[in-house]
């Protein structure tokens, strides 16, 4: 028996699965049922030692295997010798001098899995020219038939705008016309923008995603105005390098923002970041979310349930234990025996 993608959008909103057969079905349910609704996702070893063609492969069958519900890339374009903005404060981490690009690395996982979805964490928007990433984008969504979230922020790295020609100057505005075009080529035909940053004359632009009227687009956001832009214009909000505490305020506001611009709030999903680092003995003090023994963990991750995010990405890239394939691939195991 064949159970199409209509069964399980009306259980947990995924957009496109096919699951054969009454075990499997079972299966899945209880593990869903299981956890409240709330969606985890697993990162894709794209960046550091772990990264690799055969790791990538591997790790996006297994997740797709434990039923993990997402799998996520992040963007990093240089590691500077001499870097003009600092990373929280320290030098960049290590992993980040070896890098798959996000959208190719997602390419490749879709040619390897058939339901689980497949999100970015972010792309950097000023890196990008609007047209041709709608392009992109669309092609990876017809590709992996309609499995595409699509994750975006602002960028930070005064390195990474000099590499690009771009400028840490009127992002948010440039964001805002960058999100029209997409949205335009996505949903119109012909498609036609005039603004200030973008022009897109009157053009047919096919295919169209999928996914409609367009994929799901995430923004990260903190500062006040980055957060009324995704209470605006996106269909969530992706909060990264925040405490709990950050996010539990934050998401309360947002979605009173949402309601002032005249959208549902209960619309505006939230998927939610955590950086593992894994140690075998309990961190007592001073202990960052999903860090610690897996005990502690598994604390944070149920924590998560009750303060109202509707996924929980995580990322093993930056734990100690993680330097190649089997220790990336073995902390994908014993996290999703916690849930």
């Amino acid at each position: 028996m064949q159970l199409t993608s209509w069964c399980f959008d009306r259980l947990t909103n995924r957009r496109s699965c096919i699951v054969r057969g009454h075990q499997s079905l079972y299966s899945w349910v209880l593990s869903r049922l299981g956890r409240w609704f709330l969606r985890i996702g697993f990162f894709l070893p794209q960046i550091g030692p772990a990264a690799s063609v055969d790791s990538i492969a591997k790790a996006a069958k297994r997740a797709e295997e434990l039923n993990y519900d997402s799998l996520w890339v992040t963007e990093r374009l240089l590691y500077p010798t001499n870097p003009q903005t600092s990373y929280y404060g320290g030098p960049l981490p290590e992993p980040y001098k070896r890098v798959f690009d996000p959208l190719e690395t997602l390419t490749f996982a879709a040619a390897h899995t058939s339901r689980i979805t497949l999100g970015s964490s972010v792309l950097d928007i000023p890196f990008y020219n609007p047209v041709i990433l709608a392009r992109r984008l669309t092609t990876l969504d017809v590709l992996s038939r309609g499995r595409l979230r699509v994750g975006l922020g602002l960028g930070w790295s005064k390195d990474e705008m000099d590499a690009t020609g771009t400028s840490m100057k009127a992002r948010g505005k440039l964001a805002d016309e960058f999100i029209a075009v997409l949205k335009a080529i996505w949903t119109t035909d012909p498609s036609e923008f005039h603004g200030k940053y973008f022009q897109l004359p009157k053009s047919t632009i096919q295919p169209k995603p999928v996914q409609k009227p367009h994929p799901p687009i995430y923004l990260a956001a903190f500062a006040p105005g980055a957060l009324k832009r995704a209470a605006r214009l996106a269909d969530g909000w992706m909060p990264v390098g925040m405490n709990v505490e950050q996010v539990k305020t934050i998401i309360g506001q947002i979605r009173n923002m949402a309601r002032d611009a005249g959208r549902d709030p209960t619309q505006l999903k939230v998927i939610m970041r955590g950086n593992l680092a894994v140690s075998q003995q309990p961190i007592m003090k001073d202990r960052g979310f999903c860090s610690g023994t897996m005990a502690q963990i598994k604390e944070d991750i149920a924590s998560v349930k009750s303060y109202g995010p509707d996924e929980l990405i995580l990322d093993p890239t930056f734990s100690p234990d993680t330097q190649n394939e089997q220790a990336f691939l073995r902390n994908m195991e014993e996290i999703r025996k916690l849930l």
